[in-house]
């Protein structure tokens, strides 16, 4: 499946470029700026020191785009609602718009004892555990992509993971480089834990492949940075378990490295 074709299929049936845009988005194409964070759930105001952020579309719903500016570093924040079906109504319009790098920021579950609550992680790659990637994943519909693996940019990948590592040593705390598996459902995933961690998974989350995926369609370059919400094999799900000193130190985490980490990134890219 060609970018193109997605578009083009669009436009058969009477849609422009400018219609796709703010019709998905709710701005204008000229709006977004080429470096631009994508988040299924958090807003700005879980990262407040990324910058003061302007809501630019209508109105905020579940999903919003603001655009924010930190000295030399302009970006468009975009919140495009949880799941793989709602997160790439939010990603695919950027290819129309002058976006020329994403940042994926966003909850991961860890299925590994020694990735902890709060740890950041940033995927290697995904495994397609998703419905959406079928749609973009070829022209013939009865192609099945699960299994298959959906790759980030490698050089920004390769940024991303120095400038990571660089900022968590100094604030002593954990990141990993890891394998993700995409899923659309929480609450039946954990019937499927073994089976997922067979495939060599070690953290699971609903978006990346299908993002990674569209983002290779549309030649932006892409990288994931994760929180770690929960973790299922040491009994600490979503669901229960969690303790408060935990939820604290993921919070912290969030609040202080992620700014950082995305600002280098896009002042070094």
């Amino acid at each position: 499946m060609d970018y193109n074709d997605l578009i083009s299929g669009m436009k058969r049936f009477g849609s422009t470029k400018r219609d796709i845009v703010t019709s998905c988005l709710g701005v204008e194409p000229e709006q977004v700026n080429e470096n631009v964070i994508i988040a299924p759930w958090w807003t700005p105001n879980t990262l407040p020191a990324l910058g003061d952020a302007e809501l630019i579309s209508e109105k905020q719903t579940l999903t919003g785009v603001w655009n924010i500016k930190n000295g030399d570093v302009e970006m468009t924040y975009i919140r495009t609602g949880i799941g793989a079906p709602q997160f790439i109504e939010g990603l695919l319009p950027l290819g129309l718009t002058k976006c020329k790098t994403i940042i994926f920021i966003g909850s991961v579950g860890s299925l590994d004892s020694n990735i902890g609550i709060g740890n950041i992680v940033i995927p290697e790659y995904s495994v397609c555990g998703d419905g959406v990637s079928r749609y973009i994943a070829s022209d013939d519909l009865k192609h099945d992509p699960f299994g298959e693996k959906a790759y980030p940019d490698p050089d920004l990948l390769k940024k991303t993971i120095e400038t990571t590592k660089q900022i968590c040593i100094e604030k002593n705390v954990e990141y990993h480089t890891v394998v993700t598996f995409s899923i659309d459902t929480i609450f039946a995933q954990f019937a499927h834990i073994d089976t997922i961690v067979n495939m060599g998974c070690n953290t699971i989350e609903m978006e990346t492949a299908s993002a990674f995926k569209a983002a290779n369609m549309m030649n932006i370059p892409m990288v994931a940075i994760l929180s770690v919400s929960d973790n299922t094999i040491t009994k600490k799900s979503l669901i229960s378990g969690r303790n408060q000193d935990e939820i604290e130190y993921r919070a912290f985490t969030r609040r202080e490295l992620f700014p950082q980490i995305i600002l280098s990134v896009f002042r070094n890219k």
